[in-house]
């Protein structure tokens, strides 16, 4: 799952959403350096991680992408996924994917002060140019997949494999559909511990 599903997945406590952000940006131990329902957030965050790789469907759809583009298969999912979210938002949440996203970037800059830089820079970005409401058009998939690959030490052309994405996208979406609620039930086991 990539940020908008890990936000979704957090729950309602801002502080916890921010860590569900922050699970892509704070590695390692936690050791208290940020309030505890963020630190609860980022745990949750890995969580779910290892639960959704862990899926066999997930595995499967993992094994259809062509090499070379199959060993970053779970990049390539993870932001299929939060296209489907984004673009089924209404059968998931009741609020507006909008106001959801202007909300929780409020409640993000409120943050700043603590946040990693590459989230800090997340936090100036996003509101600017709705990064998470883009999600819901397919066709910035290949853009999001071209400044990921630009991230790597050696960049890699991630967004050739949109092709991919298109060519399955039909069964990823009933994937997606199977697999969305079985994370929804896994969190609100894990957030009730």
């Amino acid at each position: 799952m990539n940020y908008l599903a890990h936000l979704y997945l957090s729950g309602h406590c801002p502080e916890r959403m921010i860590g569900g952000l922050l699970g892509d940006f704070v590695k390692g131990p936690l050791r208290g350096d940020y309030p505890p329902a963020i630190e609860a957030g980022i745990l949750l965050h890995r969580k779910i991680d290892v639960f959704t790789d862990n899926l066999p469907a997930v595995r499967t759809a993992i094994t259809r992408f062509e090499p070379p583009y199959r060993r970053f298969g779970g990049i390539l999912l993870d932001l299929c996924y939060d296209h489907f979210l984004a673009d089924n938002w209404s059968r998931y949440h009741h609020r507006p994917l909008t106001d959801f996203c202007q909300d929780f970037y409020r409640n993000l800059s409120d943050y700043a002060e603590i946040l990693p830089d590459r989230a800090k820079h997340f936090s100036e970005v996003a509101p600017r140019v709705n990064w998470l409401e883009n999600y819901a058009q397919f066709q910035n998939l290949e853009y999001m997949l071209e400044r990921i690959g630009q991230r790597f030490k050696t960049p890699i052309p991630l967004h050739q494999a949109f092709p991919e994405l298109q060519r399955d996208y039909r069964l990823l979406s009933n994937e997606f559909h199977q697999i969305f609620p079985l994370l929804i039930e896994f969190t609100e086991s894990q957030r009730l511990k």
